[in-house]
């Protein structure tokens, strides 16, 4: 298989343990496209959606740790935790020859650096009200659902896809946005670590901007953006569309 090399790739949000994640996609385009540093920017691994469904570790499971453990031969891997892989604050700083656990990351390149984290920090409702953050994932998972019936409905009628989930996901996080002063808070954490930009994921939407003077790169996710951030070797970063 040829393979497409990058500098960097950038992926969050896959949800492993989720029945909606699209682990398999995630996992074909990092068979399809390699990097010399994989950066897996939280919520990877869904511990909320594992335990509140007692569901048991996969064979698809083993193969994704599988892959990471293949591609961390040649690739350093960063894995930055997000809220719903928080389990992964009893071990964090964690690093073990090119394979890290941390809570945030600098990302230098050609000249510029980057503040990398998963963005949950800046979500006033996931940081300081957490049972209303687990019922708001439980309503998106309800809603899912209903979009996964509503859309075999549209199928069978000759009409195209409507996500009915992303669109009310996009509401609340806006909405989560402005009262957190999202952009505000991305400008202000750059300045503070000294960076030219942020990398965050969290909110479910794929996206490179500037902010001010700071450039903001959401890396999407892989329950139904199917995104990921690549950076060539020119230092330019671009936002990638996955077809499931």
């Amino acid at each position: 298989m040829n393979t497409k090399k990058y500098k960097t790739i950038v992926l969050s949000d896959i949800h492993i343990g989720s029945k909606f994640s699209h682990t398999v996609e995630a996992m074909n385009f990092l068979k399809e496209n390699s990097c010399e540093k994989l950066i897996l920017n939280g919520d990877i691994i869904d511990g909320w959606h594992l335990v509140r469904n007692r569901k048991r570790w996969k064979h698809m499971y083993n193969s994704f740790i599988t892959l990471m453990l293949d591609i961390q031969r040649d690739t350093e891997i960063i894995y930055i935790r997000g809220n719903h892989d928080d389990f992964l604050d009893n071990v964090a700083p964690f690093t073990y020859g090119n394979f890290s656990i941390l809570r945030n990351y600098i990302h230098e390149s050609m000249g510029r650096k980057f503040f990398v984290f998963h963005g949950d920090m800046f979500d006033n409702v996931t940081s300081n009200i957490r049972w209303m953050s687990k019922f708001g994932d439980k309503l998106y998972s309800l809603l899912l659902q209903i979009n996964r019936h509503y859309n075999d409905y549209r199928r069978r009628h000759g009409k195209e896809y409507f996500s009915i989930s992303k669109l009310m996901k996009d509401k609340v996080k806006r909405y989560v946005s402005r009262m957190s002063s999202f952009d505000k808070n991305i400008v202000e954490i750059a300045r503070k670590h000294n960076c030219n930009g942020v990398i965050c994921g969290h909110i479910h939407q794929p996206e490179k901007k500037y902010i001010h003077d700071i450039l903001y790169i959401n890396s999407g996710d892989w329950i139904e953006s199917l995104s990921a951030v690549t950076e060539d070797f020119d230092g330019n970063w671009n936002v990638s569309h996955i077809k499931a």
